[in-house]
C-alpha cells in the first residue's frame, strides 16, 4: 500500500492508536478528532453535534436508541432482532421493506417476523414498474439475457411507494450497489440495511476483506489507469 504524501492526507485508516474509542492514549498528530479539516474546525463540529444530539428531535432519538441497542444487546441479538429493537425504541410502527427480487423469499420471512413482533409492514420489490432496461439507455448487450425483456431495478419508485405509505423506518434487503444509494437518497423515512448484496459471497461482503491476502488477493493488485 502506497504511503500518503503528506500528514494532511492521513485519515482514520492510517491510524493504529484509535484513541477516539477510549481516550486512554495520545491522539496522533493527524487525528480527525483534534485537527482542523479543510479549514473547518472539528472542535466546533464536535460541540455542535453533541448539543444537537442532546435534544429531542429525531436525530437525537435515533442516536440514543442506536447506542442503547448496541450497549444492552451487544453480541446477544441477531441483526433482525436489532432492527426490531431499534424500531421499537424510535417509535416506528410501520416498517417499509425495499427488497431485491432475488431475496423476495427472505423478505417474506422478515415480514412475518415483523408481524409476529407487532409491527406493520409494507414492501416494494426492486423490479416494481416493469420497465425494460433499454428504456433508460441500457444497451441490449449489457443485459443478463440480451434480446429478452429485462426489468430494470427501480429504487426511486420503491422509495416513492414507501413514501406514499408513510413508513416510519425502511429496511433494505439486498438492493444492488448503487440502487441502494438511490433508494436511500429518495426515501423520506430513515433507512437501515438488513442484507447487503454480494452474489459471490452469499451476501457476506466482508468475506472478501477477510480473504484479501489469500483467495481474493486480486483485490489488492493495483489497476492500471
Amino acid at each position: 500500500m502506497g504511503k500518503k504524501e503528506s500528514i494532511q492526507n492521513l485519515s482514520c485508516t492510517d491510524c493504529t492508536i484509535y484513541n477516539c474509542r477510549s481516550k486512554s492514549k495520545e491522539f496522533p498528530g493527524f487525528c480527525l478528532t483534534t485537527k482542523d479539516n479543510e479549514g473547518h474546525s472539528i472542535a466546533d463540529d464536535i460541540e455542535e453535534i453533541k448539543q444537537h444530539l442532546q435534544g429531542d428531535d429525531q436525530d437525537a432519538i435515533v442516536a440514543r436508541a442506536s447506542a442503547q441497542v448496541e450497549g444492552i444487546f451487544y453480541g446477544k441479538l441477531t441483526r433482525v432482532e436489532e432492527v426490531i429493537e431499534f424500531a421499537n425504541r424510535i417509535g416506528a410502527k410501520k416498517i417499509g421493506i425495499a427488497t431485491c427480487a432475488g431475496l423476495i423469499e427472505e423478505a417474506k420471512i422478515f415480514a412475518n417476523i415483523l408481524e409476529a413482533n407487532g409491527l406493520e409492514y409494507y414492501s416494494a420489490i426492486c423490479k416494481v414498474g416493469a420497465v425494460d432496461k433499454t428504456e433508460i439507455g441500457v444497451q441490449e448487450e449489457h443485459k443478463l439475457r440480451p434480446g429478452n425483456f429485462e426489468a430494470m431495478c427501480n429504487p426511486i419508485l420503491q422509495a416513492r411507494i414507501l413514501n406514499y405509505q408513510k413508513t416510519d423506518l425502511n429496511v433494505i434487503i439486498g438492493l444492488c450497489v448503487g440502487h441502494d444509494s438511490l433508494f436511500i437518497k429518495y426515501s423520506d423515512a430513515l433507512v437501515t440495511a438488513l442484507v447487503v448484496k454480494d452474489r459471490v459471497t452469499g451476501h457476506n461482503p466482508v468475506a472478501a476483506l477477510y480473504t484479501a491476502h489469500s483467495y481474493h488477493k486480486r483485490l489488492l493488485q493495483k489497476k492500471e489507469i
